[in-house]
């Protein structure tokens, strides 16, 4: 255990790269609790996620939330060596899948990703197989297309990304200006790839965006009203895309959270949307 006592930290090996992995204690008085696996979102460290995770676990789920590369107690930390983008996320989720699997084999297993982690955890299920995997849960999640985004913000986003782009091929990395925690210069080409198209890049030859049309894993897809960064429109595009795939798409709402939230301050209010996330897995299908 950590210092703190609330969850173990272990390390998952990839390609160089070591991914941490935070794992929490079972629910109480739970045996063979569905495991809700969380990736976060960019440059967001998986230690943020602790209230969320002690709502989740107070709801009668395991667990487990994932560094992205580059992010928390992940390695390699960006820099101008590094090539990793879209590609990389979502094997590396493979990878953490994979050293779980002993406390996963026999139990419900959910992905849930925020904002880039869920982008990830699509990209994973799309590209990699949704084997195992019994529920996505998507929060705060989307493509940030900037047709989707209203007024004149909607002009905004373009310069906004690309000038982060431009900025992250200039250097061989971005270094986190006030925005999304320093960045790998892949993961930051294929996002700004989004904004600009509205559609998933090539990702290692592969089409990405047909591959995620093949998902059929069952889906409960949560907006966040307040937020600056996932409107709801950017996840509905996003759910657009998964046209093989149950989607159950809701909204968290100040009423339902009793304080205003937007992108990130959620976490510290997730009561609610961990009982939707528990209902949920208690209604998916058996494989």
């Amino acid at each position: 255990m950590n210092a703190t006592g609330k969850y173990a930290q272990e390390f998952v090996e990839v390609d160089g790269a070591r991914i941490g992995v935070q794992v929490y204690p079972e629910p109480e008085g739970v045996t063979d609790a569905p495991v809700v696996l969380v990736y976060p979102a960019m440059g967001v460290p998986a230690r943020y996620y602790r209230p969320f995770a002690a709502a989740l676990r107070g709801a009668g789920l395991a667990v487990a939330v994932a560094d992205l590369r580059g992010t928390g107690e992940s390695t390699p930390p960006p820099g101008r060596a590094c090539r990793y983008g879209y590609a990389q996320l979502a094997a590396d989720l493979g990878a953490v899948r994979e050293a779980l699997k002993p406390r996963l084999d026999g139990r419900r297993t959910l992905l849930l990703g925020h904002s880039l982690g869920g982008q990830a955890a699509v990209l994973h299920l799309a590209l990699h197989g949704d084997r195992d995997v019994d529920g996505l849960v998507l929060v705060a999640s989307g493509i940030p297309y900037w047709r989707d985004f209203t007024g004149l913000r909607g002009y905004g986003i373009l310069p906004f990304t690309h000038g982060i782009a431009a900025t992250a091929r200039v250097l061989g990395f971005w270094p986190g200006w006030g925005f999304g925690g320093r960045q790998a210069r892949g993961v930051i080409r294929d996002w700004a790839h989004t904004a600009r198209t509205g559609r998933f890049p090539l990702l290692d030859g592969v089409d990405a965006e047909a591959a995620v049309g093949e998902v059929r894993t069952p889906v409960l897809a949560i907006s966040v009203d307040g937020d600056q960064y996932t409107p709801h429109a950017t996840l509905d595009r996003l759910c657009g895309k998964l046209t093989r795939a149950t989607v159950r798409r809701e909204r968290l709402t100040p009423e339902q959270t009793g304080v205003a939230v937007d992108h990130f301050t959620w976490v510290r209010a997730g009561t609610p949307l961990a009982d939707r996330v528990a209902d949920f897995a208690a209604g998916l299908p058996d494989r």
